[in-house]
């Protein structure tokens, strides 16, 4: 866990003198120069905040500490749940616009990308990193379009016309898929909602903007490819060793990759997981195998390492091959339409959600009620639930014969 907490330079001193915060965090502490400065006299010790009663002006200070609060927690949630520790270079610049800045000459109101930055950072406050880092990739795809066909994308200029070229703009020069193409409109309207909301515009002409998209193939390990991975003799404690490790805890829990590295001692309860997700922020209660019990039991004692998503994605791919998980497998695209396809080793499409994927197939193969699954996964509608069920032909054939008694 980690706290903040605010702190004087010179409490005692009879002039303005600078406000620090400290993060303390796996026990560490990092102190970080907040660029706010006040006056001891009007600073409430006890609780950390500028005496606002008689001091109205002080609101503002407070609102700038509460918002390096929220900045300084997110970046540590942030690289926590990638494997690491943020350095104290990385948290001063985390806080960096939080800085109170005495009042100006009135400047224009903010604009389409003033409003996109906000939604952004609120986003980010809310601790929603994986959302505000999609968020931000949207915004440069829009400002890249923007660049290059020399069009201002602004509320009353994003059309059914626009969506068209846009879209387009998105398959040929970016060569993004459908199914991506889909998600940016998407996020583009929920900004565009969100904007209209808080009465940034009165724009409607985004409303029936969209892209079709196309269901892609599940990839699911099988339990005979599960078994292969466990069975696989690895010097202990190698990097090899630790990434099976991870990647088995998902397959036994159906855990995503950022809540796997973010598991802490408070969370095990029993032989129980119970713990709030990265993502979603719901709480789940995991139920763990034998098996599962023994890693997070591991992962507690420092014996698992957290490490990046894209380094577990590169060791799986490795592990895959040297458990000959080598079935053909068709990777199915689709772009304007148009569906493309290529054949490659199922090693080589193994990544970490490949693990959560496989916990929910094996798991309704067993005979678990899907409404059980969800609320384990955390999945609150079934259309989200299903993009992760794989039913093979294999298992289409045998459960036919086990209920029809042909076997």
């Amino acid at each position: 866990m980690a706290s903040v907490s605010f702190l004087l330079k010179e409490p005692n001193a009879t002039k303005t003198t600078p406000i620090f915060a400290f993060l303390s965090f796996d026990g560490k502490r990092a102190k970080i120069y907040t660029g706010l400065s006040i006056l001891p006299k009007q600073w409430l010790k006890a609780d950390q905040r500028a005496q606002v009663r008689g001091l109205p002006d002080n609101g503002k200070l407070n609102d700038a500490l509460e918002l390096a609060e929220e900045r300084l927690l997110a970046c540590y949630r942030e690289h926590r749940a990638q494997g690491l520790l943020p350095t104290t270079e990385v948290l001063r610049a985390a806080i960096e616009p939080a800085q109170v800045v005495a009042p100006v000459a009135a400047q224009p109101g903010p604009t389409f990308w003033g409003y996109f930055d906000e939604w952004i950072a609120v986003t980010r406050s809310q601790a929603k990193i994986a959302s505000a880092k999609v968020y931000a990739t949207v915004a440069r795809h829009l400002r890249d379009y923007e660049r290059t066909n020399k069009y201002a994308v602004d509320f009353d200029t994003i059309t059914l016309a626009f969506g068209d070229r846009y879209a387009s703009h998105l398959l040929h020069t970016v060569r993004l898929t459908d199914n991506t193409v889909a998600k940016q409109i998407l996020t583009l309207k929920r900004f565009l909602r969100w904007s209209r909301d808080r009465g940034y515009t009165d724009a409607t002409g985004f409303d029936r903007l969209s892209w079709k998209r196309q269901e892609p193939d599940i990839m699911t390990l099988t339990a005979g490819e599960v078994a292969a991975l466990e069975q696989l003799e690895l010097p202990a404690s190698s990097y090899l060793d630790n990434a099976r490790a991870l990647f088995l805890l998902a397959c036994y829990t159906g855990l995503r990759f950022s809540d796997l590295v973010s598991i802490r001692a408070e969370h095990l309860r029993g032989q129980t997981l119970r713990l709030k997700t990265q993502k979603t922020r719901e709480i789940v209660t995991v139920p763990l195998r034998t098996e599962a019990l023994v890693i997070v039991e591991r992962l507690l004692a420092g014996e698992v390492r957290p490490i990046t998503n894209q380094k577990l994605n590169d060791y799986l791919k490795e592990l895959g091959q040297l458990a000959s998980i080598d079935a053909p497998v068709e990777v199915v695209r689709f772009r304007g339409g148009v569906r493309e396809s290529t054949t490659v080793a199922k090693w080589e499409r193994l990544g970490c959600h490949t693990g959560r994927r496989t916990f929910v197939t094996l798991s309704l193969e067993r005979g678990l009620r899907p409404e059980t699954i969800m609320k384990v996964t955390g999945h609150r509608g079934w259309r989200s639930f299903q993009r992760y069920v794989n039913v093979t032909s294999d298992t289409v054939e045998r459960e036919f014969r086990q209920s029809w008694g042909q076997e």
